[in-house]
């Protein structure tokens, strides 16, 4: 059983920023993901591409924001149950919950706080008649170990950032890659069409462009593909099948919970705290909605952090909370360490 204060169901952005302003109030928390690593959509479908109303960032990579927000956090030591799905939630006679994920890992926590953008991802699968019987024996719709592909063949379908990133960066691992494409044209970051269009020239990289991948073949596991290009078919032997098209937002199994539920979205009461119709049960970014919500990663901060402080509220009746800025208090972390601003020297001028 993991326990925590605050168990924080998405590790986007608001989830991760969340966990910097528990640690302020001494909070303590784990997250949820059903994405193999940090960051959601910005890490998962656009780590390259620009964001540009982040407040003192005129233009932040997606990727690297959530490195920074990783970097931030670092102090908490927060936990993380990535690549499981928070399941079913149950509410103990104390007002504490019992979360337990599609894996079965239990997790006890004294609030819970949704942050799970658009829903839990899932892989936007392509339209193959077998593919399903060959997931996990050599179809594999992410990338979350990749020395499992360490000198062996693959296939990468797909035509944006991450079926580019990938193709490039598992030149260098793999034996063999190909990467196809439906279009002759990639949506992608520039540099990374350019280094593929350099991969392939160097022959590291086989393109197939127009192309699909219409069937599967092997027995008991993935051993050749079928391709269509153009008006022909094609089989080339590989070991691995990656189909990279993107995910597909679900609000999943947290629409049994009991939540109020409105257009695929959590109700919350946003003249307060964020807090759903279960009290202890909160809902920030994109998932919630209330009247002018607006989905930005800087609203998600804002309500993340006055959720936070309805969270020590809730566990700390009667004890009043003086906020204090960073700049005079500093931050203090779980792990030791402090940060603070350089102290001023107090000299006479003579």
């Amino acid at each position: 059983m993991i326990t925590t204060d605050i168990l924080i169901i998405g590790a986007g952005p608001t989830g991760l920023f969340a966990v910097f302003e528990a640690g302020l109030l001494k909070l303590k928390c784990h997250i949820i993901d059903a994405l193999p690593q940090p960051g959601g959509q910005l890490a998962e479908l656009y780590p390259k591409k620009p964001i540009f109303d982040i407040p003192g960032y005129p233009s932040v990579m997606a990727g690297e924001l959530v490195d920074n927000l990783m970097e931030q956090i670092k102090q908490f030591q927060p936990g993380f149950t990535l690549n499981e799905r928070a399941e079913t939630i149950e509410r103990l006679e104390d007002g504490t919950f019992i979360v337990t994920t599609n894996k079965g890992t239990r997790h006890h926590a004294k609030a819970v706080a949704i942050a799970g953008g658009l829903g839990s991802f899932e892989p936007r699968k392509p339209l193959i008649d077998n593919i399903a019987s060959y997931e996990e024996k050599g179809v594999e719709y992410f990338v979350k170990n990749p020395e499992l592909f360490r000198d062996k063949r693959i296939v990468i379908a797909g035509g944006g950032d991450s079926a580019l990133d990938w193709s490039i960066f598992l030149s260098d691992v793999a034996s063999e890659v190909t990467l196809v494409h439906r279009r002759n044209e990639f949506r992608g970051a520039l540099d990374s069409v350019e280094k593929v269009q350099e991969l392939k020239k160097l022959g590291r990289i086989n393109l197939i462009t127009p192309a699909e991948v219409t069937t599967i073949n092997g027995n008991g596991r993935v051993e050749s593909l079928t391709i269509d290009v153009e008006s022909e078919s094609q089989t080339i032997e590989t070991d691995y099948f990656i189909p990279l098209f993107g995910l597909t937002p679900k609000l999943g199994p947290i629409a049994d919970w009991g939540l109020e539920i409105e257009k695929n979205a959590i109700k919350v009461n946003n003249a307060l705290d964020y807090q759903t119709n279960i009290e202890g049960i909160y809902a920030i970014g994109d998932v919630n909605t209330y009247p002018g919500k607006l989905k930005l990663i800087l609203c998600g901060f804002h309500e993340a952090t006055l959720m936070c402080q309805s969270v020590y509220n809730r566990l700390n009746p009667g004890k009043k909370y003086v906020l204090k800025y960073t700049t005079v208090s500093g931050v203090d972390g779980f792990d030791g360490t402090r940060k603070e601003a350089e102290k001023q020297v107090v000299k006479a001028i003579e």
